[in-house]
């Protein structure tokens, strides 16, 4: 019994002070991500996204980059803007690019695994985009996509549906007059706190997973698993079996980032960390929710087009990074730091606590709770007072 308490302490202290280290960083980017999505309207996304053109999915990645990293959230806004009119590839870009291009993803890959993975991100993010709209073009048919909207237009309930409806963005005045506004500041805070609501099970039981893998599974067995005694296999095989081991997490969202950590200390390929953190879009519970927003074909369709863009944005970024120098030469990712100090990062968690607490105070003196029973419901159009 001892033996069982003290390896459940040891993985318990290891996802503690995994959370210790990223929790400025996870403020700070909920912070920025909110102020985003507060001068970016929902409201007109389907009307900007008419087809499958190179602008047309350009403006789908911005806009997703502007919106909330939940998955569920992501998923349920492009099905909802889907039925609204908007082109189908384009709504997938969109629902890629809020969970691989947005602020907060990029400053927790910084903190735990390094500046590189998070140029990585944001130089793959593109690349499986452009590959997605080839895959479409090339393999996916009018029939297919008009059985999905006739399945969309069902309203079949998922998750977080009432998040993805939500606009409460400032769209008067210049982008700093919107941000000081007593709205600008009302739909910061409704964001912030929101954004934290919907996906902070996917971030505990990341760090949770994280933590018994850094502390139970022996380096050995990851080594073999990802063949590091054959390098060139291993270059390969990352990108292959990194999505894959993303599908039985159950881990989405950026709750997959300390997962990654764990994956890149045991040995998996730079690329093979990119495309596991890709494929938060391929977790199984998502899965179940393609089925229901579109049918069983189109998400059999979109498992097999989004594994394979996956997987080939993760195998090109091992190329070019390999090839600049630009992947680390040491696995150091910050999983084992099993304790708390008077560092830096202790300080900027205070201080972030304070931000933190200043939102969440303006969220509960205007509404917030109301619209946050709303959040995980069907769609409701409300947004807050200033």
């Amino acid at each position: 019994m001892s033996t069982l308490l003290g390896a459940a302490g040891h993985a318990l202290s290891l996802a503690f002070a995994m959370f210790w280290g990223i929790l400025w960083a996870l403020i700070l980017g909920f912070a920025l991500s909110g102020v985003v999505q507060a001068v970016v309207s929902k409201g007109e996304m389907s009307r900007l996204l008419p087809d499958d053109s190179p602008r047309s999915l350009s403006l789908a990645s911005g806009l997703g980059a502007a919106s909330s990293s939940c998955s569920y959230a992501a998923v349920a806004l492009a099905r909802s803007i889907f039925r609204k009119g908007a082109n189908f590839t384009a709504a997938m870009a969109f629902q890629f690019a809020s969970t691989n291009l947005v602020i907060e993803l990029g400053i927790i890959m910084a903190v735990l695994l390094g500046w590189q993975f998070t140029l990585a991100e944001f130089v793959g993010g593109p690349l499986m985009i452009v590959f997605m709209a080839l895959v479409f073009r090339v393999f996916l048919r009018r029939r297919l996509v008009e059985q999905a909207r006739a399945q969309a237009d069902r309203g079949v309930a998922g998750r977080m549906e009432g998040h993805a409806d939500m606009d409460m963005a400032v769209t008067e005045g210049s982008i700093w007059s919107r941000i000081r506004s007593a709205k600008g500041f009302t739909a910061i805070s409704h964001y912030f706190v929101m954004d934290w609501a919907s996906v902070w099970v996917d971030i505990a039981v990341g760090l949770l997973i994280a933590g018994a893998l850094g502390a139970w599974v022996p380096e050995a067995f990851w080594q073999g698993f990802f063949l590091v005694d054959h390098p060139v296999l291993a270059r390969l095989w990352g990108p292959l079996v990194g999505p894959l081991v993303a599908v039985v997490s159950f881990v989405c969202s950026i709750g997959n980032v300390p997962l990654a950590a764990v994956l890149w200390n045991g040995g998996i390929s730079f690329g093979g960390v990119v495309a596991f953190i890709f494929a938060d879009l391929i977790v199984l519970p998502i899965l179940d929710i393609y089925r229901k927003y579109y049918g069983w074909r189109m998400a059999g369709f979109l498992l097999a087009a989004f594994y394979a863009t996956m997987v080939a944005a993760g195998l090109i970024v091992e190329l070019v990074f390999g090839g600049l120098g630009l992947v680390p030469k040491e696995r150091a990712a910050k999983v084992l730091e099993a304790s708390v100090s008077w560092n830096y990062t202790a300080f900027l968690n205070l201080a972030f606590l304070a931000l933190a607490a200043v939102l969440v105070l303006r969220f509960l003196r205007t509404g917030g709770p109301a619209m946050l029973k709303m959040m995980g419901g069907p769609p409701a159009h409300a947004g807050p007072d200033g």
